[in-house]
C-alpha cells in the first residue's frame, strides 16, 4: 500500500501564532520539530496499519520545514519550492490513500490560523461558488487521480469543515479553536496517540468506497484581500474580473485550479 502524507504546520498541536509558522526565530524552531514528530506518528501508524511506501510532501511556506534528520526512516520527503501541484507534489494515480496532517481551516472559517493557501492574498477561494480550503483542494484533486482521503487533522473547525467532503476519511483532533490564535491543545504525547492510532485504521480499512472524482468544467474565483492584486492579477489574459476585489479562471479540472492558486499566490508578493 502506497500511502501519500501532506504536511502542513498550523494544525498542528501546540501551535497557534503564526511566528510558530514563520522561519527566523526560535518558536519556529520548536513549532518544526513537533510537526515533524506528528509526521512520525502517522507514519508509525500507516506502518501498523499496511502501508509498504510512504511518501511525504512538506506543504507549508517555504516548504522546508521538516527536520530530514528526525524524520521517520519509512518516510521519503519531499523539500522546498517551486514545484508542481505545491502541496501534492509528486501524488500520482498509483498511490492509495491521500493524507493531509497539520492542515487547518479555510478563509473566513474561524479556525486557529485559518486561511487559504496565502493568508495576504486571498480573502477566500472559491470552486463553483463553493468556497473551499486547502484540504477540499487538494482531496478533490485527489479524487481527480482516483485516491481517497484517508487521514485529516488539525483542530476541530478543520474537521467540521471537511468531514461533510470526506466521509470515509479519519479525523484527528489535536486542539480545539477558542480564536483565531488560540486553543485548547492535547497534550504533543495523546495527540501523537491519537495520531498514530487514526493512521493505522485508515491504512487498515478495507470498507472505503472509492472517491466521486469531481465533475469539470470548474470555474475558481479569487476574492483579494487588496484591490490592487486584482488589478495585477488581470492582466493576465484567460483572467476575468468579476468585480474590484474578484478574479475568476475558468478550468477544465482541479489540476488547473491548483496551477492558477499557486501562481497567483507566487505573483502576490510583487505588491506587498
Amino acid at each position: 500500500m502506497r500511502v501519500y502524507i501532506s504536511a502542513d504546520i498550523e494544525g498542528v498541536a501546540g501551535v497557534v501564532s503564526p511566528a510558530q509558522c514563520q522561519a527566523g526565530n526560535a518558536e519556529y524552531e520548536k513549532a518544526r520539530v513537533l510537526m515533524t514528530q506528528e509526521v512520525n506518528a502517522v507514519v508509525e501508524g500507516l506502518l501498523q496499519g499496511g502501508a509498504t511506501e510512504i511518501l511525504v510532501n512538506d506543504s507549508h511556506g517555504p516548504m522546508t520545514n521538516l527536520l530530514p534528520d528526525m524524520l521517520h526512516p519509512a518516510a521519503d520527503v519531499i523539500l522546498g519550492k517551486p514545484k508542481p501541484m505545491n502541496m501534492a507534489c509528486g501524488l500520482d494515480g498509483g498511490f492509495d490513500l491521500f493524507c493531509m496532517i497539520g492542515h487547518h481551516s479555510r478563509a473566513g472559517g474561524g479556525g486557529v490560523l485559518a486561511h487559504t493557501t496565502n493568508g495576504f492574498a486571498f480573502h477566500e477561494i472559491r470552486v463553483n461558488g463553493v468556497p473551499c480550503g486547502e484540504p477540499a483542494i487538494y482531496g478533490a484533486y485527489a479524487a481527480e487521480l482516483g485516491i481517497p482521503v484517508g487521514l485529516v487533522s488539525g483542530d476541530d473547525l478543520t474537521r467540521d469543515e471537511n468531514k461533510p467532503l470526506f466521509p470515509d476519511a479519519e479525523f484527528a483532533v489535536v486542539k480545539h479553536a477558542i480564536g483565531q490564535r488560540a486553543a485548547r491543545q492535547l497534550s504533543v504525547e495523546r495527540a501523537r496517540a491519537l495520531l498514530r492510532k487514526a493512521a493505522c485504521v485508515a491504512a487498515s480499512r478495507q470498507d472505503r468506497s472509492p472517491p466521486k472524482r469531481p465533475e469539470g468544467p470548474f470555474q475558481v474565483e479569487f476574492v483579494m484581500s487588496k484591490a490592487v492584486l486584482a488589478d495585477q492579477f488581470e492582466v493576465l489574459p484567460p483572467a476575468t474580473r468579476i468585480d474590484p476585489m474578484t478574479i475568476a479562471f475558468d478550468c477544465g479540472s482541479m489540476a488547473e485550479v491548483i496551477g492558477w492558486m499557486t501562481a497567483l499566490s507566487a505573483m502576490s508578493f510583487a505588491v506587498r
